[in-house]
């Protein structure tokens, strides 16, 4: 099906049957699962549990970093899940939290109180999302510093190492409106939506969807002032796994951010950036030419979108001018120059007509064993 999606778009049909066929290892290695002691392979079952995509970026990881990196994301996971449980009043949460480091050496403890969701606002997002993310981005930029993998400079710096997790918070926050509100959360920061509308749960309704639009590309505004920092801290990154860990979230938050711009979709269902586009960016975003293509290429499809009626057109265009400074070259990937539409056309269609016989073959060989069975 994910074949099918991408007939249209040559570059990524290639991509994805590449990835498919092998190319996702030389982004991604198989990590050895069988020399792993039995606390680790439950601490990376837990992590593929809880989140595939990171999961996939971590294991990736060089030497001890990758298992320093999975209790990291693990604990914080859990912490964030306890944060952002709105049944638990302020005077139990905050105990909890200060507490919680105790807890993990108790291998029976849990926190079976919470109830069901209620509606809460939350009031304060920046701070919020410092806690919540951008701590996480510094703890792991000291953690590359102190593996030696990194520069001193990389976990010294805590504005950007800051920037990194919050600009993929605030992309987590804004694509996920819908779905928080049907589960009883609201991210979206009061002092904005408040703005256009009296509650933040009116932006679902038909009749506000103008609004809804012009406060989303507010927050997309916002967001993308992080992009100048993200790009001085990933040019500073001189390991390649870690630099394939911290890259790749951020492109795929670009993507998302350009496809969630100017969306009405964003309030009726799920904006997603298609698994071909993943793959693609995936594959290309190994090198920072690479990357500030990619960021070039979004900004541009940003730009050129942006409404003169929008409220923070003038905003919008002002930062993305700032991230043009830094150097993005005006051009497509390297990678993506070797082969001519011609080329790639004529790999696609082999490629479709293989794989459909490949389908086919394997259907009738199927049904000829079922038939043998019976």
């Amino acid at each position: 099906m994910e074949f099918v999606k991408c007939l249209g778009r040559p570059e990524e049909f290639y991509n994805l049957l590449r990835f498919q066929m092998g190319g996702r290892r030389k982004v991604i290695p198989k990590m050895d699962q069988d020399s792993l002691s039995s606390s680790l392979k439950t601490c990376y079952k837990y992590l593929n549990q809880t989140s595939r995509s990171f999961a996939a970026v971590i294991e990736a990881l060089d030497g001890e970093m990758r298992h320093a990196v999975c209790v990291f994301y693990l604990v914080l996971r859990a912490l964030d899940t306890l944060e952002d449980d709105m049944t638990i009043s302020v005077e139990k949460k905050v105990p909890l939290l200060h507490n919680f480091h105790s807890y993990l050496y108790e291998p029976d403890w849990r926190y079976m109180d919470s109830k069901e969701k209620d509606r809460q606002v939350l009031e304060d997002f920046p701070t919020y999302c410092h806690y919540v993310a951008g701590l996480v981005g510094i703890g792991l930029s000291r953690l590359f510093s102190a593996s030696e993998l990194e520069d001193p400079l990389v976990g010294e710096d805590v504005e950007c190492a800051n920037s990194m997790g919050l600009f993929l918070q605030k992309t987590n926050i804004i694509r996920d409106y819908l779905e928080d509100q049907r589960e009883g959360r609201e991210f979206w920061p009061q002092e904005v939506w408040s703005k256009y509308v009296k509650k933040l749960g009116d932006f679902a309704k038909p009749q506000n969807i103008d609004l809804a639009v012009k406060c989303l590309n507010e927050l997309i505004t916002n967001a993308l002032h992080h992009i100048p920092d993200v790009i001085t801290y990933l040019s500073r990154l001189r390991n390649q796994s870690v630099f394939n860990f911290c890259a790749i979230p951020q492109v795929m938050a670009i993507a998302t951010l350009a496809a969630c711009y100017n969306n009405q979709q964003v309030f009726k269902g799920v904006v997603k950036i298609r698994k071909g586009q993943a793959v693609t960016l995936m594959m290309d975003a190994t090198n920072m030419p690479a990357v500030k293509a990619i960021i070039y290429q979004y900004m541009e499809e940003i730009y050129h979108r942006i409404p003169s009626s929008d409220p923070s057109s003038g905003k919008t265009r002002q930062i993305i001018s700032t991230i043009r400074t830094q150097n993005l070259p005006n051009c497509q990937l390297i990678s993506r120059s070797h082969y001519s539409p011609i080329y790639l056309s004529f790999v696609m269609l082999l490629a479709a007509l293989s794989w459909q016989y490949l389908s086919t073959l394997s259907q009738v060989t199927e049904d000829y064993v079922q038939t043998g069975e019976h």
